[in-house]
């Protein structure tokens, strides 16, 4: 039997670069690196010097038939990562995708499906964030029904700032092109599925989107999304890389209560005694007066404050020895690679309601938002042109 899973890492940026040195100092369980893959000259020469005991491919086929990995992580631009996935499933290599799962529902579906004829092997995404035990409690009180159905959903998350400095890093960052989109597939992504892991996904959108609104690219940097549940529930979702002072705050309001999450690092739970459809039933409009005057809302409420502290690098972590746990005896995933799909998905929708100018229904129409989305490549190669 396997003692310890021989990872590849294909992609040696900022995270390629951090998994490498969390498996090398120690810090993740049952994981050694098994060869290192990068397309970039001086990234070799780095690694090499640095890990001269470890394999060097300067292409990924390499590394999958080198027999010296059991798994890869794919931690390269959004588009490749259902490409490399499905090439590592077919040869009996178990995959860890980086998130996004990819740019388009339809190269997604894809991987998912051929990983659905290997379910002997691990197929997992890296949404880390499901393991932090912040939002890991929000959906246990959720689940739980701790405030009831739920209503509706905001989430305003608008703590990303990136000056122009660094879009300016690369020629395929923020292009559609390369990258497939702006702060919905870069930043946001984990946000998104953390939204339908928690409260379900929508079943209509209608998004107003700002294509370089304050910065000079293609892609998206301000999004404001109205969404319904179809069951008479909405949310707001809404995100941008513009707001220098920024935000996070996640509300869910229930029919027993409401959930508040600041800053990812506390939660504030308001638990009604009563229902509100109760309440609203049996309570005096003298009553209301009583306690909208300064009267004592314990009668109608209490209250609960969790803070959670968060150490970074610890959830990249535990999703890779999650990863490894699966691979070694069975240890149920945290992110199933399947689950890939809810985020990717959640985005296109929101692209493809701002680029009709209407509402869309989830599923899209895969080949109508795959058509458009080829329009807005094609534009963007044009305008390099005229420049």
């Amino acid at each position: 039997m396997m003692e310890k899973v021989r990872l590849g890492i294909i992609g040696l940026g900022a995270q390629g670069g951090n998994y490498t040195r969390f498996i090398s100092e120690g810090k993740v369980k049952n994981i050694v690196i098994g060869g290192f893959c990068d397309t970039d000259p001086d990234k070799r020469k780095a690694y090499t010097e640095k890990y001269p005991d470890i394999p060097f491919y300067d292409n990924y086929t390499d590394l999958l038939n080198s027999g010296n990995v059991d798994a890869i992580v794919t931690t390269v631009p959004h588009y490749l990562h259902p490409k490399i996935g499905i090439a590592a499933l077919e040869r009996n290599i178990h995959t860890l995708v980086e998130k996004p799962a990819g740019v388009y529902t339809k190269q997604v579906n894809e991987l998912n499906a051929f990983a659905e004829s290997k379910p002997e092997l691990t197929f997992a995404v890296f949404f880390n964030q499901r393991t932090n035990p912040l939002y890991q409690k929000v959906k246990e009180l959720i689940d739980d029904g701790e405030i009831g159905d739920i209503r509706r959903t905001n989430w305003i998350i608008t703590a990303w700032w990136r000056p122009q400095g660094y879009y300016d890093q690369s020629e395929w960052r923020a292009t559609w092109e390369g990258e497939g989109g702006g702060v919905l597939v870069n930043q946001a992504p984990h946000q998104l599925d953390l939204l339908q892991w928690i409260a379900g996904m929508p079943k209509k959108v209608y998004s107003v989107v700002k294509y370089g609104y304050q910065r000079d690219i293609a892609v998206e940097d301000d999004v404001t999304v109205v969404l319904d549940y179809g069951n008479g529930a909405t949310g707001v979702f809404i995100t941008a890389t513009h707001d220098v002072l920024g935000t996070n705050r996640f509300e869910i309001l229930g029919d027993k209560g409401k959930i508040i999450v600041d800053d990812s690092k506390k939660i504030t739970i308001k638990r009604l005694h009563n229902p509100e459809s109760e309440m609203s039933n049996t309570m005096s409009w003298a009553d209301i007066k009583k306690l909208t005057g300064g009267g004592d809302m314990s009668q109608i409420y209490s209250e609960e404050v969790l803070e959670f502290k968060s150490v970074w690098g610890k959830q990249h972590i535990a999703i890779l020895e999650n990863f490894a746990g699966n691979i070694l005896d069975g240890t149920e995933l945290v992110a199933p690679g399947s689950d890939g799909i809810h985020g990717v998905a959640l985005a296109n929708a929101i692209h493809l309601s701002s680029w009709l100018g209407k509402e869309v229904e989830l599923p899209i129409d895969e080949d109508v938002f795959l058509a458009e989305l080829n329009k807005k490549i094609q534009e963007e190669k044009r305008a390099l042109v005229e420049k």
